[in-house]
């Protein structure tokens, strides 16, 4: 039994590695040429807040550090700095993940879009003291407001494709004990 839960959490970390992959793969793509004057949603970052709620011991947060400096480092974002920010926002809803598995979706969102919040303007912020270029204020919210919309998508795909669950009383815990 115990080997079966190590496995499976094993395969899910690989999974999330992948699906991250996935995405830049499609980010990196030269699809259009032409400067957007809207952004989509950072699904990485959905995806990782998603799990992060659900199922907090298939995202360690060393795995979604190199997830994370990976994209820094092949979309030319400052390295490290993006990471950092999103790890942290990461970490605090990992803590808060206990009050969160019995509230309703609509508060679990409220807290994902209040840690995104904090994340984008922090990255900002410091952006902004470094005195680098970045893209507007506006385009940075719609890229916000994307991601809070594809959130539900997210977590529904997570949910119903890869069997990503909130855990529920009575449930085993990464180490046999009830939760």
């Amino acid at each position: 039994m115990a080997d079966s839960e190590l496995s499976k959490m094993w395969f899910m970390r690989l999974l999330y590695v992948c699906l991250a992959l996935l995405v830049l793969f499609f980010q990196l793509m030269p699809l259009d040429t032409v400067p957007r004057i809207w952004a989509g949603p950072d699904i990485t970052l959905a995806l990782t807040f998603a799990w992060v709620l659900r199922r907090p011991e298939y995202v360690p947060p060393l795995l979604v550090a190199c997830v994370l400096l990976l994209g820094d480092l092949l979309l030319h974002r400052p390295p490290g700095l993006w990471a950092v920010l999103v790890v942290l926002g990461a970490e605090t809803l990992r803590a808060r993940y206990t009050g969160l598995r019995d509230m309703t979706f609509v508060a679990e969102w409220v807290a994902v879009a209040s840690t995104l919040a904090v994340v984008t303007l922090a990255y900002r912020l410091v952006l902004g003291l470094a005195l680098v270029d970045q893209a507007p204020l506006g385009l940075n919210l719609i890229q916000v407001l994307m991601t809070l919309i594809a959130y539900p998508v997210v977590v529904g795909v997570s949910q119903v494709l890869f069997g990503v669950r909130k855990r529920a009383p009575g449930d085993l815990d990464p180490l046999g004990g009830r939760i």
